[in-house]
């Protein structure tokens, strides 16, 4: 498998590394990454939760025994709810989001999937998601994911990145451009 240098660098990286190895050795990518989609949006959703996982002053034990609680209450595999308490009893719990986040991108690395971040002014209609991802993918030859976010301050138009290719093709930008060219 080839996991890209940026992501084995970070811990995050590294123990999502380690669990997407498992996952494949047992034939449980999709379970775990379904899993960890769950867990994220529960770390998102209750700050309760975030705070848990955060708390420097909840003991490993307290952290292992309210973290399997939640395992248990969402239905997550053993496979992810066994990684969570490797977590716990090593203080990491804090780079969960960082770990979810560095497995997906794994995850869709080996199925030829790319994640296309789009940023427009306002929100943009299934016709519109659809012809951009059907452009994107023709561009970049393999299946593109987007991740669309809304940002009035960008007047109108589009930001669109990905891995590290950032496509500017908003307002806000163009009238920067043209002040500064007006200054000189």
């Amino acid at each position: 498998m080839d996991i890209s240098a940026g992501i084995q660098a970070s811990l995050a990286g590294r123990y999502a590394s380690a669990l997407f190895e498992l996952a494949s050795e047992n034939g449980t990518v999709t379970a775990v990454e379904s899993d960890l989609e769950t867990l994220g949006a529960a770390l998102s959703e209750s700050e309760d939760l975030a705070a848990a996982t955060t708390n420097p002053q909840l003991s490993r034990a307290d952290q292992g025994h309210a973290i399997a609680g939640v395992a248990k209450h969402l239905g997550l595999s053993d496979l992810t709810t066994n990684f969570l308490g490797v977590l716990a009893g090593n203080r990491r719990l804090s780079k969960l989001p960082d770990m979810i986040r560095a497995f997906k991108t794994i995850a869709a690395a080996q199925r030829g999937e790319v994640t296309a971040n789009v940023t427009s002014a306002h929100p943009l209609s299934d016709e519109q998601l659809a012809t951009l991802k059907t452009k994107l993918t023709a561009r970049e030859g393999r299946t593109v994911m987007l991740d669309s976010t809304v940002d009035p301050d960008l007047l109108g138009g589009l930001v669109v990145t990905i891995g590290s290719q950032r496509i500017d093709a908003s307002i806000r930008t163009r009238l920067n451009s043209l002040a500064q060219a007006m200054k000189a």
